[in-house]
């Protein structure tokens, strides 16, 4: 198959499982517990997960069996209920390693009844400050709700029920790093951030109330897999991972700029501090 035929059909699935916010396989199938397995428990086959929060020093953590570069993963998160002060429930990628490349979704506690917050970031050769916030448009802890990270060599896409709420565009040409070889893996997990979660720190977790229970729904995976050396990898799916899709759809386009005006709390491009970015002068979307 021509890479232009790989382009179109990987257009074409892009668009279609957003728009349908399918997952795939389960968690029994594809992952790993790496971090205190009794705060972690499986059903329905291993479809559906929980990961708890006992104490600021106990909580879990998932790892994916697989290491890739390029592709999407997606699962359903419903977070934690009531007061999720200081806790921080996340979904990402990341390499292993010195100079690591990472790709976030965490998700900031509150307190009964203020909204969550919606953190992203993206680290790559070890680089990373690339902070963009929101609240979420809906409770985030009433029902399940759809987290993407699509990532190709043009661009990394979040999104949030098919979505996409920012875009961080493949300027490693001009100088800004961008992760193209480091395979990854994926990631989910629930820690206690008290220092810093919420409201800067002000506000504490309150420990009477746990454990705190993030509940996870199927994990789909559609990824470039790396099968043996990192150097093999990288070479691999870089030549082999078409870079289109290389723009967002126009109705896309028309929905991330909804969540942009209406959502967003904190831009690194806008809130940081000290020199702005290179890349926040380059077109992102």
């Amino acid at each position: 198959m021509g890479r232009s035929m790989r382009g179109l059909l990987a257009v074409v699935a892009f668009a279609a499982v957003l728009r349908l916010g399918l997952v795939g396989a389960n968690f029994a199938d594809l992952c790993d517990i790496t971090w205190e397995p009794q705060n972690a428990a499986m059903t329905d086959g291993g479809e559906h997960l929980t990961l708890s929060l006992v104490s600021n020093i106990s909580g879990s953590m998932l790892r994916t069996k697989k290491t890739f570069i390029y592709g999407s993963i997606s699962t359903l998160i419903k977070l934690v209920k009531g007061n999720s002060a200081g806790t921080v429930t996340t979904y990402y990628t990341s390499s292993v390693g010195d100079d690591h490349d990472e790709i976030d979704f965490e998700f900031l506690g509150n307190e009964t009844g203020q909204p969550y917050t919606i953190h992203t970031n993206v680290f790559a050769d070890g680089v990373g400050a690339k902070e963009v916030q929101f609240y979420p448009w809906f409770d985030p802890t009433a029902d399940f709700h759809n987290y993407t990270i699509f990532w190709n060599p043009s661009m990394i896409v979040w999104f949030v029920d098919s979505i996409p709420i920012r875009v961080f565009r493949n300027y490693a040409s001009k100088g800004v790093p961008f992760p193209t070889k480091r395979p990854m893996y994926g990631f989910s997990s629930i820690w206690s951030a008290d220092d810093w979660a919420t409201q800067g720190g002000r506000v504490k977790t309150d420990w009477a109330k746990a454990p705190f229970v993030a509940e996870y729904d199927n994990m789909g995976l559609d990824v470039c897999e790396c099968l043996s050396t990192d150097a093999e990898c990288a070479a691999r799916c870089n030549k082999d991972t078409p870079p289109e899709p290389s723009q967002l759809t126009k109705e896309q386009m028309r929905q991330l700029r909804a969540v942009q005006l209406g959502y967003t709390i904190y831009d690194y491009c806008v809130n940081g501090k000290g020199p702005v970015p290179p890349e926040c002068s380059m077109p992102q979307y």
